[in-house]
């Protein structure tokens, strides 16, 4: 498939963002159940803000991919049977409710609202939060069931599209929580740090086994399939026009074979190993810029997965357009 790279930008920055938020969130129940030091209700404001922009950037990115943008709001209309449609509705609801988050902490309006102790107290941002990291999933879901669905591309067509959609979310999320704790002087940057290497070693475990799967396909259509002639032996010659159509161009990534697999083996290095190895080499010497240097790169890494993500999916029509 030809990836697009407005999608690319949508799915690693909403990503991004929905792991942050996961981030803060769990440091705040950690917080009420006496788990982790407390933290200044402007921890959670700024962490809310931050996670907004990186949600609304990959909101903006997806109008790059639209025809008419003006008619965006028309994907919303099939949401009984499309996951795209799904994606529409629940990204804008999630961002509502992180802003609301964010807005009870910075007005400090957050009541208690059931205490099960005299040390527990669950209050107003908690329960909004809850409801947040229930769209939160939703979201990882409707954005992996896009891809997931598709029978007919068969490295898209399993349960490890979403999970990798939901792991290396939180993976990135949680690198940068770890660098905004230690931009904040937060005393939850181990809590973050600790989880992000976890989920990144996850997410490495995950991505690798589709990366298996995909290698050893057995394609279940042919190019007697695809042309519905039944000889046993058929080679194409040309593809039977002088130029380029919407199938040529949209359906094949365009890259050479060295490109592919130097993609493949990049993005391998830049997602799992050096993140971690910058988080772990930057918690140790309490280095802000390594942390830093660790977001960045696995997010130049997830850029570069995402890309492959796409071109891997091979479109039985290729079978079809085998000489381009």
């Amino acid at each position: 498939m030809h990836p697009a790279f407005s999608i690319i930008f949508l799915t690693t920055l909403i990503g991004a963002g929905q792991g942050l938020f996961l981030a803060l969130y769990s440091g705040q129940l950690y917080s009420v159940f006496k788990l982790l030091p407390g933290e200044n209700p402007n921890f959670y404001v700024a962490g809310s803000l931050l996670a907004l922009l990186l949600l609304v950037a990959g909101l903006v990115s997806s109008f790059f991919h639209l025809g008419r943008p003006e008619r965006a709001w028309r994907t919303a209309s099939r949401w009984r049977t499309s996951w795209m449609s799904r994606e529409v509705i629940v990204l804008p609801a999630f961002m509502g409710s992180v802003a609301a988050w964010g807005l009870i902490h910075y007005l400090g309006w957050n009541p208690v609202v059931v205490t099960f102790s005299e040390n527990i107290a669950i209050d107003m941002s908690l329960l909004l939060g809850a409801v947040a990291t229930l769209l939160c999933f939703t979201l990882f879901l409707c954005t992996g069931m896009i891809y997931a669905c598709i029978r007919m591309l068969q490295e898209w067509a399993t349960p490890l599209t979403v999970i990798n959609y939901t792991l290396l979310g939180g993976s990135s999320g949680f690198i940068l929580a770890t660098v905004f704790a230690a931009w904040q002087g937060s005393g939850m940057i181990w809590f973050f740090g600790g989880w992000s290497v976890i989920l990144t070693a996850l997410a490495f475990i995950t991505r690798a086994a589709s990366l298996f799967r995909n290698a050893r396909l057995k394609r279940k259509s042919t190019l007697q399939t695809a042309i519905g002639i039944r000889h046993a032996h058929i080679e194409q010659k040309a593809q039977g026009s002088m130029g380029g159509s919407f199938n040529t161009r949209e359906y094949f990534h365009g890259a050479s074979q060295g490109k592919y697999k130097s993609v493949k083996w990049a993005f391998l290095l830049l997602v799992f190993p050096l993140p971690l190895i910058l988080v772990s080499v930057g918690l140790g010497s309490h280095t802000f810029g390594l942390l830093l240097a660790a977001f960045l790169v696995q997010y130049i890494g997830l850029l570069m997965e995402r890309w492959f993500f796409f071109a891997q999916a091979n479109h039985p029509q290729n079978l079809y357009y085998q000489t381009v």
